[in-house]
């Protein structure tokens, strides 16, 4: 993960170092080396993918960037483009969140499905419907039809089976070490709320499509309240690129591991440009097609 960047440009080495010396252990190793259940812990993931996708962005030419935005903990990412957070203080943040978030999974063992084929209003009707069996609510409007739910295993499980009573293509419980964007992050929350206070947040450069709305924000008030919000309140991607769509977007480049978000973009509207920057070899394409 990220090895490639690294091996091949000075800046990405550099970036890297400071991360490993800010945070106090070899991230990079971790990142280039593993062993793969060592990264795939909730906090060290985050500060993996977050740093791969700014090392990345600083890569690239960020001058013609009109509007951003980032799926959960990609919203840290979003911000640091902005100019809203600085490198330093968005990887304490995503450190310290994913470490809140691993302890609220250990503490408040739940899960999350992903809902397919299903309306929103439909999926929210199955949420109220399963509460009675425990906790759970949307977490994630990801496209048209793509919907994950989280929450506690009862609330979850039950709610699984009332959609496929309610005509959803799948219901698939998902494997992850928490039940992220719900009600039992409440304790990561109150630990993060107390680090977002103490850090400095500047009002963005450009407007940034925040996960709890959906709209454009830009100032530092909001988007301090927004990210606490956001560990317990559900993703609304699919409204945050519509919206981005509404307010002149047609290209959309998807910095970081991975091609999930691009796969979503798809999905949500044909029309647009999509392209993805994950390898070194991406950000030389990406250079010469915008030379």
């Amino acid at each position: 993960m990220g090895r490639d960047v690294y091996e091949r440009n000075a800046l990405a080495r550099e970036l890297y170092k400071s991360a490993d010396a800010l945070l106090g252990y070899e991230l990079s190793i971790i990142c280039f080396e593993g062993p793969e259940d060592l990264l795939r812990q909730t906090e060290n993931t985050q500060p993996a993918v977050f740093a791969q996708s700014m090392i990345l962005m600083k890569l690239m030419d960020r001058k013609d960037v009109s509007m951003v935005a980032g799926h959960s903990l990609g919203e840290y990412s979003a911000l640091v483009t902005a100019g809203s957070l600085t490198f330093e203080d968005g990887l304490r943040l995503v450190r310290l969140r994913g470490k809140l978030m691993q302890q609220a999974g250990e503490k408040e063992k739940g899960t999350m499905a992903a809902i397919v084929g299903l309306e929103p209003s439909v999926v929210e009707d199955v949420c109220r419907e399963a509460v009675s069996s425990g906790v759970v609510q949307c977490a994630n409007f990801n496209s048209p039809g793509q919907i994950v739910v989280s929450g506690s295993v009862d609330g979850v499980r039950k709610a699984m089976g009332i959609a496929k009573s309610r005509g959803a293509k799948m219901a698939k419980e998902l494997t992850v070490s928490g039940a992220f964007h719900s009600p039992l992050m409440q304790s990561a929350r109150r630990e993060l709320h107390e680090a977002l206070t103490k850090t400095t947040i500047q009002d963005a450069q450009i407007p940034v499509y925040m996960n709890v709305t959906g709209e454009s924000v830009q100032k530092a008030g909001e988007i301090r309240t927004f990210l606490n919000e956001q560990l317990i309140k559900p993703v609304r991607w699919e409204q945050s690129i519509q919206n981005m769509i509404r307010d002149g977007a047609k290209i959309f480049v998807e910095v970081g591991p991975g091609k999930i978000l691009q796969g979503l973009v798809k999905r949500i509207n044909s029309d647009v440009e999509i392209s993805g920057i994950d390898k070194y070899d991406d950000i030389v394409k990406f250079k010469q097609v915008k030379e």
